[in-house]
């Protein structure tokens, strides 16, 4: 007995061991299974994002939504060009020849690759004026103002940006949510079983796609301004007046200004009175008229009425 009991406890030992050892090793392998996976699974999104940044290198704004989630952490990318920002400006250039300093910017903003947006011109001589509206790609911008300045005298310039990387970025969720709500409208629209699903069905699909159409447009709007800067160019001639008007005080200023008034006032005075003038006309010579007549009547005796006597009274008779 004693011997059979040995060797079962021999036996029972065996096998726990044995067990033990199978569960230690799937345990290693699921570990590192575990690790594999996970460790393909960051691997592929870093490969993805070196993918896109490589599909968009000639695309801003899709550089800079890629920028921040390669660097990870989730942190804003603050480079400037990785970020989407609008910039505009004025300025104003007196010049010699208004004419020829047009045809040179001209040749400026094509050799920047870009474009006249408009062009008013007011021909005459020294007091010509021009102003050109200029759109060229952000990137050119300050070297595009700089090369205008040196055409003649730089009178003003006035520059601002805009940025607008947030409104970009939330505009680009929201195509991609709409997106995903027209997608799933059409599979619902697939999948209708009666007229009124039907109609239903449609009619949302139509509002889903017009929102997405609206976020679109908006989205090629914003695209547009910051890829291409707007630059308003004034070209004067030498005699043509500023637009600032200087401030004067003293006593001529003061006259003058008082004898303008003194002459508004009084045209405003000859003006009501010329519109008053027929109506006095009109009514002031039958009324001075008949002023007139009744003159004449209290000063003539003879067109007077004259007054009766009153009859005499008989006397009264005594008594006898």
């Amino acid at each position: 007995m004693d011997e059979r009991a040995g060797r079962r406890h021999g036996t029972l030992l065996a096998v726990t061991a044995l067990a033990a050892a199978l569960v230690l090793t799937g345990c290693g392998a699921g570990d590192s299974g575990a690790r594999d996976t996970a460790g393909s699974a960051a691997d592929a999104p870093a490969a993805n994002g070196g993918a896109d940044k490589d599909s968009a290198a000639g695309a801003p704004e899709a550089a800079g939504a890629g920028g921040p989630g390669a660097a990870g952490a989730g942190a804003p990318d603050l480079r400037i060009d990785q970020r989407a920002i609008i910039y505009t400006g004025a300025m104003r250039v007196q010049v010699n020849d208004v004419d020829a300093a047009a045809r040179e910017v001209t040749a400026v903003v094509t050799r920047a690759g870009g474009f006249i947006g408009g062009d008013q011109r007011h021909s005459a001589e020294a007091d010509a004026v021009a102003e050109l509206q200029l759109r060229v790609p952000a990137p050119k911008f300050s070297g595009v103002v700089d090369e205008i300045a040196k055409l003649g005298r730089q009178q003003s310039r006035e520059i601002s940006t805009q940025d607008v990387t947030e409104e970009t970025v939330d505009l680009d969720a929201r195509i991609i949510s709409q997106r995903a709500r027209v997608d799933s409208a059409r599979r619902l629209l697939a999948r209708a079983t009666s007229i009124t699903d039907l109609v239903s069905l449609e009619n949302e699909l139509g509002r889903r796609e017009a929102d997405l159409a609206s976020l679109e447009a908006k989205k090629r709007r914003l695209a547009d301004l910051t890829a291409l800067s707007t630059i308003t160019v004034s070209l004067a001639g030498p005699a043509a007046k500023t637009t600032e008007e200087k401030t004067e005080t003293g006593f001529l200023v003061g006259l003058k200004g008082g004898w303008k008034a003194f002459v508004a006032s009084l045209t405003v005075l000859l003006t009501v009175l010329g519109a008053l003038l027929p109506w006095l006309v009109a009514l002031g010579v039958p009324l001075a008229v008949l002023l007139l007549v009744l003159r004449r009547r209290r000063k003539d005796p003879a067109l007077v009425a004259p007054v009766s006597a009153p009859p005499p009274v008989p006397a009264a008779r005594s008594a006898p």
